[in-house]
């Protein structure tokens, strides 16, 4: 269900910039143009200006206010799309005087989402995120009743109805909260095998529109959709599959992400932005084909800190190399290490390397050591040769496997707390302590 309305398809739209820095940032105008098209609006024309702070009352002065006023008279738009977040008096305040819809950047973004969700847990995710950015924007429907309280017989119904929608709408998200919150603890048990079942978690993150679900197509021969527009994968994407030289992991494709992405939407999407958080690595896919892709970069970095997935490991992918004259290959750093890879998801050119460093960066910090599995094991010891993880094998004079295994030091803890699996032996530099065989 949507509880504001979205621009529709093909609905003529005046479009509000303004900078607030001294130079014009061309690129944010472009990208924001790119989410009015991708919501399905019609961009008429774009009204500009530079202002050093935010007008109180309209967000933009009241001569600007007239300027959009006559571009949506001139054009017959339906709607005037904000590419910056304004209160819910400022939205109010301009409907009023533009006789015409306005929707900020944050319900632009919204509408978005709400048209990519597949899964019912995405559309969960939507409808929260709607619902709070409506809950403060109620007044809207109601000022007509508003006008009329204090009358006899007539006293405050527009607060009245105001109130009995804040206590609906109160209760419909703590509804979607405990539903999403069954559905996060589903993943969590879901991670939870996964890691008793020492499968590594890959996990692609990016900018939106920079390829990765070409790029986990490609990888995995499914079939996500994919489309040359923002937000096009929604829903996260889990698959398993075995990479050469990376051996059996779990690859996960999340919803891409986007300058100045709003971080009450961010909050809304915890539950698919938790598997990034249990990542074994990630693959940022940066479109080498962008000139600015150094700051797209540094947007994903700072959402990424903010759901607390900064400081885990990260191979950079510059993806779209058949857009430059770029071959490919793999960076590395002054240690040798894989920092990013060149490759091309459509064409496929850069897979040689781009598995060859996913495989080193898991393998990074790989440990060796010798366990023993208790006989009736069977299925782990299955599993584990499965991984390419076991390095030699023998038998204690009980019967018991004793495998030498190379594995990344957090999936030996997990390992070891397998009832009945012991650490006899483990490389020199390793922080974990020997259990005694005997």
């Amino acid at each position: 269900m949507l509880f504001f309305d979205r621009p529709a398809s093909g609905e003529k739209a005046i479009l509000v910039h303004l900078d607030f820095a001294l130079v014009s940032d061309l690129k944010d105008r472009q990208e924001f143009e790119e989410l009015v098209i991708s919501a399905g609006a019609c961009p008429m024309d774009v009204v500009g200006g530079r202002r050093s702070a935010p007008h109180a009352k309209y967000f933009v002065g009241s001569g600007k206010v007239e300027e959009i006023r006559s571009a949506v008279s001139a054009h017959q738009a339906e709607v005037v799309i904000f590419n910056h977040t304004l209160s819910p008096a400022q939205e109010r305040n301009l409907e009023y005087h533009l006789k015409c819809r306005v929707v900020d950047r944050t319900g632009l973004i919204l509408d978005i989402f709400a048209q990519r969700a597949r899964t019912h847990e995405g559309k969960l995710q939507v409808e929260l995120a709607q619902l709070q950015h409506l809950s403060s924007r109620l007044v809207r429907g109601w000022t007509h009743l508003e006008r009329q309280k204090g009358g006899i017989g007539m006293r405050g119904p527009g607060e009245t109805q105001l109130e009995m929608d804040r206590r609906m709408l109160s209760m419909r998200v703590k509804a979607i909260q405990a539903r999403l919150e069954k559905v996060r603890k589903q993943r969590a048990q879901g991670r939870k095998a996964r890691n008793k079942n020492e499968i590594a978690t890959v996990s692609l993150v990016g900018y939106t529109n920079a390829g990765k679900s070409t790029l986990f197509n490609h990888l995995t021969s499914a079939d996500v959709y994919v489309a040359d527009q923002l937000f096009a994968t929604l829903d996260p994407t889990l698959r398993k599959l075995v990479l050469p030289h990376a051996g059996s992991l779990i690859l996960a494709d999340t919803v891409g992400f986007v300058r100045d992405l709003p971080h009450d939407l961010v909050a809304a999407f915890r539950a698919t932005l938790e598997e990034t958080l249990e990542a074994s690595l990630l693959l940022q896919v940066v479109d080498a084909s962008d000139e600015n892709r150094q700051e797209t970069i540094h947007e994903v970095d700072e959402v990424l800190d903010y759901i607390g997935a900064g400081e885990l490991p990260k191979l950079l992918v510059y993806n779209k190399i058949d857009l430059l004259d770029e071959k490919p290959r793999i960076d590395r750093d002054a240690e040798g290490n894989p920092q990013r890879v060149w490759v091309s998801a459509k064409t496929g050119e850069g897979f040689d390397e781009l598995y060859q460093a996913i495989a080193e960066r898991l393998q990074s910090n790989l440990m060796r050591c010798e366990i023993l599995l208790p006989i009736n094991a069977g299925r782990l010891r299955a599993e584990l040769f499965e991984q390419n993880a076991v390095i030699n094998e023998r038998y204690s004079d009980q019967g018991e496997a004793i495998l030498e295994l190379e594995l990344p030091q957090r999936d030996v803890e997990r390992l070891l707390a397998n009832a009945g699996v012991r650490l006899i032996g483990i490389s020199k530099d390793s922080p974990l302590e020997l259990v005694s065989a005997e």
